[in-house]
């Protein structure tokens, strides 16, 4: 018997689109189930009520900081309707710098000198290390990764005497000075860009291993063959199809650090404190003037906000990236 070679047939366009459209009604009844499957009036009931609950107390901070301090000590923000009562006299105060000896503003202005530096060393740094981990072979590659996953579960609380002892001493590589005695809680952006950068590390190179170990390996062996080195395959090739992991760490980063009030109380003191370590001082030495809370959270919140819904869709792909093959 011979065998008989296909014939190809030409399509042209008009046929083609046909059938493309034949395939995507095809697949409707199979979307259409997985929604079904995958959605229900239970669980739409139950995440309105949950945006309901979540956004109660943001409402009621919201009220309460444009509410008169005599209204807030005497009446909750739900009775805003019958004690009626508005004012920006709150917002003068903490903006105008008058319950603090630090402004809000220079606080706001060392938020940002923190958090970006702060955000940036971890990434570069851990990109570099999750490209070793996955695509060079060393001796004792397995030992060392297991190690810096480890480390994600050692409390920060642990790691900051030692840190404040480093850097009140001082240490040299060489005959480079690295640190000078800086002391503990100095008006150095230094020593916290370092703190936050240590404390980042771990889960970042864990994060971003699991993303660029996932890149087809057919695509760094091209490179290879192609003549192109670790830095050429780093940067033209692991770094852009990265870009979603990044981006999804960036964000977790900003707003961890724009937010930390822990590490800022012992490593950021005096002109270089951010608006968390004011915002704990905005209520006097008593805590008399609890009531400007409300109002210097809403300004600490400004940045965060911003950041999150101007990069929420590099956010949703970078949690998806990975999730699904093929």
């Amino acid at each position: 018997m011979s065998a008989v070679a296909p014939i190809d047939v030409p399509v042209d366009a008009k046929t083609e689109r046909q059938l493309r459209k034949g395939e995507k009604a095809a697949e409707r009844p199979t979307l259409r189930k997985s929604k079904e499957k995958l959605t229900s009036k239970g669980a739409t009931i139950a995440a309105v009520i949950i945006a309901i609950l979540w956004t109660t107390p943001t409402l009621g901070l919201l009220i309460t900081s444009f509410r008169p301090a005599e209204l807030i000590n005497t009446s909750g923000w739900w009775t805003v309707f019958s004690n009626w009562g508005f004012t920006t006299n709150n917002y003068e105060q903490v903006i105008g710098g008058e319950a603090t000896t630090v402004t809000l503003g220079q606080s706001f202005i060392n938020s940002i000198a923190i958090t970006i530096p702060a955000s940036l060393f971890p990434l570069v740094l851990a990109a570099l290390a999750a490209y070793a981990f996955a695509w060079i072979p060393f001796k004792g590659r397995n030992i060392v990764f297991i190690g810096v996953f480890a480390l994600q579960v050692v409390p920060i609380q642990m790691a900051l005497v030692p840190l404040l002892s480093l850097f009140a001493r001082g240490f040299k590589i060489g005959d480079v000075a690295l640190f000078d005695g800086l002391g503990a809680g100095g008006n150095s952006y230094g020593q916290i860009w370092i703190a936050h950068t240590i404390f980042a590390l771990p889960l970042a190179i864990f994060l971003l291993h699991n993303f660029i170990s996932e890149i087809p390996a057919e695509l760094v062996e091209a490179a290879r063959v192609d003549g192109a080195g670790h830095g050429q395959t780093f940067f033209r090739i692991i770094l852009p199809l990265s870009m979603p992991a990044i981006a999804s760490f960036a964000i977790f980063q900003f707003l961890w650090v724009w937010n930390d009030l822990l590490v800022a109380l012992v490593f950021a003191d005096g002109a270089v404190g951010p608006i968390t370590k004011v915002l704990r001082e905005i209520t006097g030495n008593r805590g008399q003037d609890w009531y400007l809370l409300a109002s210097g959270a809403f300004v600490a919140m400004i940045v965060p906000l911003i950041v999150f819904f101007a990069l929420q869709r590099f956010f949703v792909r970078g949690l998806l990236a990975g999730s699904t093959k093929g």
